[in-house]
């Protein structure tokens, strides 16, 4: 798989990734709505950056995400471009979770029609990948994740009952199967004051793990830490399983005790 360079590396400016994220949606629902079909050509970079309102820089990053997930594809070449992939329907499905009647996180998950056939009869309060494993006999096998923290827009902020510019915890996740088929592009926002991220790592990153022990140790009196969720909760009712590697756990504001995403 192709990495994109360092922007760091190369002098160039990193760009925002929330805007990165805005203008990956714009692009898939002019997909969506049938304004771009399977087999379009893509504008120049140029056209598209303008159509997105984001700098070319901002548009490469968001079309690399987008040909990671197998929404477009790109053929080099004088005659070439990025095209729109041949693929079927996507089914968009939004989503508000609640923690003691409260909302915590506003879930989004893009997933091709073809591979889900009647998901949207089923019952979708729960988790999805319960369901997908269940029904379709789809696991993630190889998951990419990215995360930062960004500024609960009016309409986010509204829905997440939070100030405006609130800081919000951003989760943007590509699934595959085993075999290597894209099944989920999802945006999760998720509220910062309710959250707690856990990584696991393999005993051969140990290096990273002191390290970071050593740049931020525990400050006396901080808050406290969640209890150790084990695999057997991982797949807990209303809660989409996670890679083994990590886990995202929501507090509720009476005893703050964790459970896993």
């Amino acid at each position: 798989m192709s990495q994109l360079p360092d922007p760091a590396a190369t002098g160039a400016a990193r760009p925002d990734l929330r805007l990165v994220d805005e203008a990956r949606h714009r692009l898939l629902d002019m997909i969506s709505s049938g304004a771009l079909r399977p087999g379009d050509k893509l504008g120049t970079e140029r056209e598209l950056a303008v159509a997105l309102s984001v700098s070319r820089s901002t548009l490469r990053q968001v079309l690399a995400v987008l040909a990671q997930s197998g929404v477009v594809r790109r053929v080099p070449g004088r005659s070439g471009g990025t095209f729109v992939a041949h693929t079927s329907l996507v089914l968009d499905i939004v989503r508000i979770r609640l923690a003691d009647g409260v909302p915590i996180s506003l879930e989004r998950v893009r997933l091709p029609a073809d591979l889900v056939p009647g998901l949207l009869e089923l019952p979708l309060g729960g988790s999805i990948y319960d369901l997908l494993d269940r029904h379709y006999g789809m696991n993630p096998q190889d998951v990419v994740e990215h995360l930062e923290v960004v500024e609960a827009s009016p309409d986010e902020a509204a829905l997440l009952g939070i100030a405006d510019r609130a800081p919000l915890l951003a989760i943007t996740r590509t699934s595959r199967t085993a075999d290597g088929v894209a099944f989920e592009f999802s945006n999760d926002l998720f509220r910062a004051d309710r959250t707690c991220v856990t990584f696991r790592t393999k005993a051969e990153r140990a290096e990273i793990i002191g390290r970071a022990a050593a740049e931020r140790p525990p400050q006396p009196g901080g808050a406290p830490v969640p209890r150790e969720l084990g695999p057997g909760t991982r797949n807990a009712p209303g809660a989409p399983a996670v890679p083994a590697e990590s886990g995202l756990r929501v507090f509720s504001a009476s005893d703050r005790q964790g459970a896993q995403r």
